[in-house]
């Protein structure tokens, strides 16, 4: 199994400190937040990476080079203006195969152990969603967990992590004028029952803003966290 980063938003919420760096490179616990995946990703012995980003993205190949350091090759889709969520998917394409292939958030920080994942096996779907209990700034939730399917209602929402497994052919499909967001492909998959799902109750966080990127080290240093 391949896996994707997603590396292409501006950061806007969280300017000033996005001002001069992308995102994915600022620093939880005095480590940039690309590189905890990274180096998860390692660990869950992926070897093909791809890191799709347009704003400042020549900051984040500069540091991130060829991915030898973590053992790992990666691959770059350069955006130029973002593309939103699917379509950087579909742009992306070229590198992920024909197998499902994981995508994850570069900017959220969990401790789940991307292996579990990694040996996931879709079987009718043609995606698989992990959901986390709704953090206080989305109390609304997004999706609902049955019976590890996920439904558009019908209980109580849960969050989606940013940590997902797909089909290469929900992607293929995409017409491209100019953008595609992910949200509403998501909701007709859904609705059509396609896709299966998990509730991960370990450590997640969405770093979003300058105050949650404070509250991650804040957690991180108080319970003397390792990678």
């Amino acid at each position: 199994m391949k896996a994707m980063i997603l590396a292409a938003g501006k950061g806007e919420r969280m300017r000033p400190l996005t001002d001069q760096i992308p995102k994915p490179l600022l620093e939880v616990a005095g480590k940039p937040l690309i590189v905890w995946h990274l180096e998860k990703l390692a660990k869950a012995h992926f070897k093909e990476v791809v890191i799709n980003h347009a704003y400042l993205g020549e900051m984040i190949e500069s540091y991130l080079g060829n991915g030898s350091k973590w053992g790992l090759n990666i691959h770059y889709s350069r955006e130029g203006s973002p593309l939103e969520t699917a379509g950087g998917i579909k742009k992306a394409l070229t590198f992920l195969g024909d197998e499902p292939f994981l995508v994850v958030n570069a900017d959220i920080f969990t401790d789940l152990d991307y292996i579990v994942l990694k040996n996931m096996n879709l079987d009718k779907f043609k995606g698989h969603l992990v959901m986390v209990k709704n953090p206080p700034h989305h109390m609304q939730g997004d999706f609902v967990l049955k019976d590890n399917n996920i439904a558009l209602e019908g209980g109580n929402k849960l969050t989606f992590s940013g940590l997902a497994i797909y089909r290469r052919e929900i992607f293929e499909e995409i017409e491209m004028e100019p953008v595609a967001k992910l949200a509403p492909i998501l909701k007709k998959l859904i609705d059509a029952g396609s896709v299966s799902g998990e509730e991960y109750h370990g450590i997640w966080f969405d770093i979003g803003t300058p105050k949650r990127l404070e509250e991650i080290n804040f957690f991180l240093k108080k319970n003397n966290f390792k990678s």
